[in-house]
């Protein structure tokens, strides 16, 4: 299994560069961190006392990495996840926040759990990961990545501006929808027609 270095570097790799796309909700990034979440960090990186658009020009990829590590897989308990699942929730968190953790939720307790679903990683939903990971431990990712896909459709679905992220322009997958099948085992991938008749009816 990869570490989890590696795949903070996977995401830095795959997020790209400096991006301030007007119809992503999350606002202008770069390597995956937004400028929200380094004002939320106090990160003054040109030492002019505030946090602003030059300062996300100046992070680095390995700036981005320890942001990652220290604030999207320790901080909010990601290590005490099954390991099998500690990868794809942590790419996960990185995209979308505490939404990594509902998503989570929702399908524990699709499978006879009873938990709250308040994104918080706590005793209860950790138990519950670790006894679904013990049932099913070939299949625990493969679900969680399913469920995620299903997110993302569901939010192009709600929100026309974001399909350009879950379908590309020649209507093949988008960047969401081939980020979420990187944890799903192939035998699981939908293939281009499915992908073509799940996003039909948006045209």
């Amino acid at each position: 299994m990869k570490s989890i270095d590696d795949i903070a570097a996977g995401i830095v790799a795959r997020e790209g560069g400096y991006v301030d796309d007007p119809d992503d909700p999350g606002g202008a990034t770069k390597h995956g961190v937004t400028l929200a979440t380094l004002r939320r960090l106090g990160i003054d990186l040109t030492g002019d006392g505030r946090t602003d658009r030059a300062d996300l020009r100046r992070l680095t990829p390995a700036r981005a990495r320890a942001i990652f590590v220290e604030h999207y897989f320790r901080k909010p308990g990601l290590d005490r996840l099954p390991e099998a699942l500690q990868a794809t929730v942590f790419d996960m968190h990185v995209n979308a926040g505490a939404a990594a953790i509902r998503i989570l939720q929702g399908l524990l307790n699709d499978i006879g759990h009873d938990l709250a679903v308040d994104g918080v990683l706590g005793p209860a939903t950790l138990a519950a990961a670790h006894a679904a990971a013990r049932a099913a431990p070939d299949h625990i990712a493969d679900a969680y990545g399913i469920e995620r896909r299903n997110y993302y459709y569901r939010l192009a679905d709600a929100r026309p501006a974001s399909r350009k992220y879950a379908r590309r322009r020649d209507g093949g997958k988008g960047g969401w929808i081939r980020r979420a099948e990187e944890f799903i085992a192939p035998r699981f991938h939908l293939s281009a027609a499915e992908h073509r008749e799940r996003t039909a009816e948006w045209d």
